[in-house]
């Protein structure tokens, strides 16, 4: 985000690590509004969001790394039908798996631009459970955030939540049905 500010106004006084995090998790447009309004540049989000897209793209798994854990547990839960519902546009995410070498572990990868409204709009999540053959009352959605709490709510889905994840505070507002602390703790709460 901060190398856009500075290709969109060079000079722009980076924005602290936490501040650019608390704009993440209602997809790319958002993050760049909260970020240009917090820097009091007028720029339209869609003058900016390629800007932000080629600068993501460039650092995608520069120091992107699964958490301590995740890979043994997907490992575990291998028996079961595994994808991913993100916001992240589908083309990065599924890159970004390939490049941490899990993709082979997820039936299919859905990112925001897949479908036509992001999360907590649930019609990512119902696409995916009408792909695998699976009513809401047989799956679970994992995340670590409120919005995938919201998500799992809107389409009737179980909500599991893990703590290690980028906002486990959002996790108090929105309670998910389970509360996950470890990733090796994963398998059974599912």
């Amino acid at each position: 985000m901060n190398a856009t500010l500075d290709v969109v106004a060079p000079g722009t006084p980076p924005l602290p690590l936490d501040v650019v995090r608390s704009f993440i998790g209602e997809g790319a447009r958002r993050l760049i509004a909260r970020a240009l309004e917090r820097r009091g540049l007028p720029q339209p989000v869609e003058n900016v969001r390629p800007i932000f897209m080629e600068c993501y793209e460039r650092v995608l798994l520069d120091t992107t790394r699964p958490y301590d854990g995740v890979p043994e547990a997907l490992d575990a839960l291998s028996a079961r039908t595994l994808a991913v519902l993100t916001n992240k546009p589908g083309r990065l995410s599924r890159r970004l798996l390939d490049g941490l070498g899990l993709s082979a572990r997820f039936r299919r990868v859905i990112g925001g631009d897949d479908v036509p409204a992001q999360k907590p709009d649930p019609a990512g999540l119902r696409l995916l459970l009408d792909e695998v053959g699976v009513s809401p009352q047989e799956a679970a959605m994992v995340g670590d955030s409120a919005i995938d709490v919201q998500t799992a709510r809107a389409c009737g889905v179980r909500a599991v939540g893990v703590s290690w994840g980028f906002d486990p505070g959002g996790l108090r507002g929105s309670p998910p049905d389970v509360l996950v602390d470890r990733p090796q703790d994963l398998p059974a709460a599912l």
